[in-house]
């Protein structure tokens, strides 16, 4: 797997700098297989904020579809398809960025042992 990031700038509508993140995965067919196989297409990789108090009745529902809209969330499926995230500012887009690159590791460690299924490992201890 490889991780492949582009940073772009861009003026926003009342002329402020805009910082906008691509990334995008690179993956073997063996790595996609094991994304289908084990479903690990909806899991989430990074979130930029959680939703504290979800509420309840009808304005807890419109407040969780404002939060959903408004939020940004990373999926497998973002990855392999690639996603674009706008940011704030640099300091925004360089935290995303390492946050992003270890949740990759981290999920490229689950490939890793999603492969290994069936087979065996030895571990020298000494």
């Amino acid at each position: 797997m490889k991780l492949l990031l582009r940073r772009d700038q861009k003026t926003a509508l009342l002329g402020a700098a805009a910082f906008v993140l691509t990334v995008r995965a690179e993956l073997t067919d063996e790595e996609h297989d094991n994304i289908d196989k084990y479903r690990l297409g909806k899991t989430i990789l990074y979130t930029r904020d959680e939703l504290t108090d979800p509420g309840s009745g009808l304005v807890g529902l419109a407040s969780r579809l404002a939060f959903k809209a408004l939020n940004i969330s990373v999926t497998v499926d973002d990855l392999v398809d690639g996603k674009r995230i706008e940011c704030r500012d640099i300091v925004e887009m360089l935290a995303v960025e390492e946050q992003l690159k270890e949740a990759s590791r981290t999920f490229k460690a689950v490939l890793e042992a999603a492969a290994s299924f069936g087979g065996e490992d030895v571990v020298a201890l000494e």
